[in-house]
């Protein structure tokens, strides 16, 4: 990509997580923490080790859980009228070569680079249908 900003005119759309993955990890997040303090908490009765490796994998589900609701929070495609952005990359709409629609949303620029879109985006069909309208392409 070249190092100038591209241009990619007015915000059209934007697709952010979608809430029934935000809801299931925020649930886990939950459950992980409750059963990290029944765990410490019987550790501290019955002064098992086996409690306290339990208490430690709860406690690493809950940070793993956490680390990633935040990071699935961030996640979000951007479709302007010219092209879209995700992350750090920035597609005009003539650079999009090929798009594969299997288990998540892949884009293949025209220079060989390969952008992938997560599949747990909020109306992803909708933003498949617009990539397809502006590319062209029928998808796979």
């Amino acid at each position: 990509m070249p190092t100038e900003q591209k241009e990619l005119g007015r915000l059209v759309a934007v697709y952010g997580a979608a809430p029934r993955d935000l809801q299931r990890a925020a649930i886990v997040a939950v459950l992980s923490f409750l059963f990290f303090l029944a765990m410490m908490f019987a550790f501290y009765v019955r002064q098992s080790l086996l409690y306290f490796l339990l208490a430690t994998g709860f406690l690493v589900v809950y940070l793993v859980t956490m680390f990633s609701l935040f990071s699935m929070k961030r996640t979000e495609v951007r479709v302007f009228e010219s092209g879209l952005e995700y992350r750090k990359h920035r597609l005009v709409w003539g650079e999009i070569s090929k798009v594969l629609t299997a288990d998540s949303i892949r884009l293949e620029t025209t220079d060989g680079t390969t952008v992938s879109l997560p599949s747990s985006l909020a109306d992803r069909d909708a933003l498949i249908r617009q990539v397809h309208f502006h590319t062209g392409f029928d998808g796979q």
